[in-house]
């Protein structure tokens, strides 16, 4: 099925160290509200261009750090500076087709690197999504699934990097 990539999500601005990664300028309708995102488009010589995203980073504020997948050096992703970055309704989660399942199996870290556990499933509260979350010793314990506590996450290591409320791990 074809989606129309025709939602903005902004431009890219510069590229970000050695390691393929670039800096998006955010339009206004995503600062403080982004999506968790899998695929972008960029605009090449007029043309919408798919990208598998291997990690991004948002820390809340108008720009937003991306890595595409396949595109590990600077080099490889020159090329992407100042082009145009959209969405499809379909990634926005304007259609509600975000599909949290897809992160069953990932780690949760904490932002100083402390591995909470794997992701063994969803619990579907009213208007909340919970991660249960397997911490290794037999316990498993519940993660509010919302965007202000994700500071990054990384696809290709399937490693999600979450900012969470100090003793919210052992209320459960």
């Amino acid at each position: 099925m074809a989606y129309k990539a025709d939602i903005l999500l902004g431009h890219i601005i510069k590229l970000h160290g050695h390691k393929g990664e670039v800096i998006i300028k955010l339009g206004n309708d995503f600062r403080n509200k982004l999506p968790v995102l899998e695929w972008v488009f960029l605009e090449i010589e007029g043309k919408p261009v798919p990208f598998l995203i291997s990690g991004s980073e948002y820390s809340g504020s108008d720009t937003l750090l991306l890595r595409f997948e396949g595109y590990d050096s600077s080099e490889k992703v020159k090329e992407f500076l100042n082009c145009k970055v959209f969405l499809t309704q379909k990634t926005t989660g304007i259609t509600k087709s975000r599909d949290p399942e897809n992160i069953l199996g990932f780690k949760i870290h904490t932002i100083d690197n402390k591995l909470i556990g794997k992701v063994t499933g969803i619990t579907e509260n009213p208007g909340q999504l919970l991660l249960n979350v397997d911490t290794g010793s037999g316990n498993t314990v519940l993660i509010p699934l919302h965007e202000n506590l994700i500071s990054r996450i990384d696809r290709r290591r399937k490693i999600i990097t979450m900012d969470l409320p100090e003793g919210l791990t052992e209320l459960n």
